[in-house]
């Protein structure tokens, strides 16, 4: 077992859970940079191929995403390790400050606080945002983003369907226009 690996899979992915103040979506940036920046375990292309598929699944997205990279760059053992590190976060802080923020949570300073966060999660995910649209052009064009985009758009906001049968048509459609790659048989 590679102890050097399942530390770093443990320090990735417990700094994006503890640093993650927002949940899921706001760690997803940070998982980015430990995972795809940080420690070169995967290309963009998979990460947001990963972020794609953890998104169409129910549950947590961190710890979907925790599962799946830990598992393949580090077995089973990087598995534990990176699910380990994504939810202790979670147990430390609300062990320690649930009760704080109750009591004071009407004190102008934990309001602050969390005012003072709120532009800074914004900014995470419209970096995000971005770099999942640079992503695609290797594998789709301008043309075609910027259609589904103000497709989504439309349908999320404005008709206002629920994100699930949104999804739901994507993938249909997906697959119905997948191709095998060049050389597969």
């Amino acid at each position: 077992m590679d102890w050097t690996l399942q530390k770093n899979l443990f320090l990735g992915f417990f700094r994006a859970g503890i640093f993650g103040y927002g949940g899921g979506p706001a760690s997803i940036p940070l998982v980015h940079k430990e995972v795809v920046e940080g420690n070169d375990w995967m290309t963009d292309e998979e990460f947001y191929d990963i972020l794609a598929i953890g998104n169409t699944l129910p549950g947590p997205i961190m710890t979907k995403m925790a599962g799946y990279i830990g598992y393949r760059v580090g077995g089973t053992t990087g598995l534990f390790s990176a699910l380990t590190a994504s939810v202790l976060p979670t147990v430390i802080l609300m062990i320690l400050l649930i009760g704080f923020l109750l009591t004071f949570r009407s004190s102008p300073i934990v309001e602050g606080m969390t005012n003072a966060i709120a532009p800074v999660v914004g900014v995470m995910m419209l970096t995000l945002t971005y770099n999942t649209l640079k992503s695609t052009k290797t594998r789709s064009t301008w043309p075609f983003v910027i259609i589904l985009t103000l497709v989504s758009i439309v349908v999320l906001e404005l008709l206002n369907i629920h994100p699930a049968f949104l999804i739901a048509s994507l993938l249909i459609i997906g697959c119905m226009y997948w191709k095998k790659p060049a050389g597969a048989s």
